[in-house]
């Protein structure tokens, strides 16, 4: 089996360092970029299938690389963050990040988290080549692209997951607790505003893309459900 490679950003050696020993016995490749051009340029010419990328460099922040990785990539990115604010760990989640981690953390915890990531990756991979309509919303799940009414529309990696989610399953009420299991996975240690910030995302980007309805009905008090045009 060809080992994943993980891509480690972040100005600190001594923290590469310690984080590629860690990884190297998890049976990974690891390659090492200390700046955010440095990182790019690695994405854009090898096989990288998760980065690990800490948010307070010089130059080239952890926000705009990630912003970046997003416009052209569904690679996995799992932030490092000296920042505990919430509105922060949102702001990285809606910039298509898949988890984050508070510095200083156990090396174990983020092993752990890698692990957690590239499973739900791998089984993402395995979707059959096939499309789900609804409605006006057309999604390839092979090319991962939404339509609607035949325009393209760009979600993250996580907004894609939960309209598919929700749109497979039309007449099914998800708890946000069960969406943030579902797409996060049991190791997201989230809250229900990271649903919520999402699933407004998606509303607005399908009525840009002209949608003429809304097509995720709020539960109040619950969660979210898919509704057809009335």
């Amino acid at each position: 089996m060809i080992p994943k490679t993980v891509l480690v950003v972040d100005d600190e050696q001594n923290m590469r360092d310690l984080i590629r020993i860690y990884l190297h016995r998890q049976g990974w490749s690891v390659r090492e970029a200390s700046n955010g051009l440095e990182a790019l340029e690695i994405i854009s010419r090898e096989t990288v299938h998760l980065v690990i990328l800490d948010i307070m460099m010089p130059g080239l922040d952890g926000w705009e690389v990630c912003r970046r990785i997003r416009e052209t990539s569904n690679i996995p990115v799992l932030l490092l963050t000296a920042r505990n604010a919430t509105k922060d760990k949102i702001h990285g989640l809606n910039l298509g990040a898949d988890d984050y981690l508070t510095k200083p953390f156990e090396m174990e915890e983020l092993v752990a988290r890698a692990h957690a990531i590239l499973r739900r990756a791998s089984s993402q991979d395995g979707t059959a080549s096939e499309a789900v309509q609804f409605g006006e919303i057309a999604i390839n799940l092979s090319s991962r692209q939404i339509k609607v009414n035949g325009n393209i529309v760009h979600l993250t990696p996580k907004e894609f997951e939960l309209l598919l989610l929700l749109a497979s399953n039309p007449d099914k009420v998800f708890s946000r607790e069960t969406l943030l299991d579902r797409i996060w996975g049991i190791d997201f240690y989230g809250d229900f505003r990271t649903i919520d910030q999402h699933i407004k995302n998606i509303r607005d980007k399908l009525k840009k893309g002209g949608c003429t309805f809304n097509p995720i009905k709020t539960v109040w008090g619950f969660g979210y459900q898919m509704q057809r045009k009335s």
